[in-house]
């Protein structure tokens, strides 16, 4: 059929991180015409399956994660790759691997990202150094430097 079609609309998408107090939703980056049929896997190949309250498959393709109490952490469902295939008469097409991982220490609490103290002579250089909590660390990138709230340009 010289109509059909069948691609990805976006799939760079290889890690998502989230919050248990959050959750998340993923989408599948496929489309087609016709309208593709949509499904998730794990990595092994096998199609996962909504579990009331925990996980999803929105009819759109869209996988949600709900949120949940860390006590009921599942390696299975809340660490794991997952990818998704779509499907219509053109063909089949499969994601590259997502990794979702809830985030042991993401948490929605305030954090405060500070400049250490540095001493230099006048005229010398000085190096100041951003400290960031190790809680969030892996999740922070620094973007820019202000001061007195006007950016620092190199």
């Amino acid at each position: 059929d010289l109509h059909a079609s069948l691609y990805f609309v976006n799939a760079s998408l290889q890690e998502v991180v989230f919050a248990s107090t959050t959750g998340t939703l993923v989408p599948c980056p496929a489309a087609g015409i016709p309208p593709v049929t949509l499904r998730w896997y794990l990595a092994t190949g096998e199609e996962i399956y909504d579990v009331p309250g925990i996980r999803h498959v929105h009819p759109n393709g869209t996988l949600q994660i709900f949120p949940f109490p860390p006590s009921s952490f599942n390696n299975l469902i809340h660490d794991n790759t997952y990818y998704c295939t779509a499907e219509n008469p053109s063909g089949k097409i499969r994601s590259q691997d997502v990794h979702i991982k809830a985030g042991k220490y993401i948490l929605r609490e305030p954090y405060t990202v500070r400049v250490e103290d540095q001493k230099a002579m006048r005229g010398n250089v000085a190096v100041f150094k951003c400290i960031i909590p190790s809680s969030v660390e892996a999740y922070i990138t620094v973007v820019s430097w202000e001061k007195d709230t006007v950016s620092l340009v190199s």
